[in-house]
C-alpha cells in the first residue's frame, strides 16, 4: 500500500486594527485566521503593546483579517527566518513597537 504524504498548505494573513495593517501570521484558511482575532491572549498582548505612543488595540478597536500583501508576506518570512524553528505561532508586527530594540 502506497503512503500518501499530506502537505499542509498555509497562507499568510494580516490583522488590521482600525484599518491599519498591524501583524502578519500563517493560518490554514480564513476561518482559522479570523479565529485568531478572538483569542484572549492576543487581544491582551495587543492591548499591552504600543506604537508611536498609542496602544495597538484599545477598547472598541475593530480587528479585521485579510490575506497579506506581497510586502507583508515578505516581512512575515523575514521574521519567521529570525526565530528558532518550533511549532509556535509566529507573529510578525508590521508596525514599529515602542520599547523594542530592533538592532538585534
Amino acid at each position: 500500500m502506497k503512503q500518501v504524504q499530506q502537505v499542509q498548505v498555509v497562507s499568510i494573513f494580516t490583522i488590521e486594527i482600525d484599518g491599519n495593517p498591524t501583524l502578519a501570521f500563517e493560518a490554514r484558511n480564513m476561518t482559522e485566521a479570523r479565529g485568531l482575532c478572538k483569542e484572549q491572549w492576543l487581544l491582551e498582548d495587543l492591548g499591552a503593546l504600543s506604537s508611536g505612543g498609542s496602544t495597538l488595540c484599545g477598547v472598541g478597536a475593530k480587528l479585521a483579517v485579510r490575506r497579506a500583501t506581497e510586502g507583508e508576506s515578505h516581512v512575515y518570512r523575514e521574521a519567521e527566518q529570525s526565530v528558532p524553528a518550533s511549532d509556535d505561532l509566529v507573529l510578525a508586527y508590521l508596525v514599529e513597537l515602542d520599547g523594542f530594540d530592533h538592532q538585534g
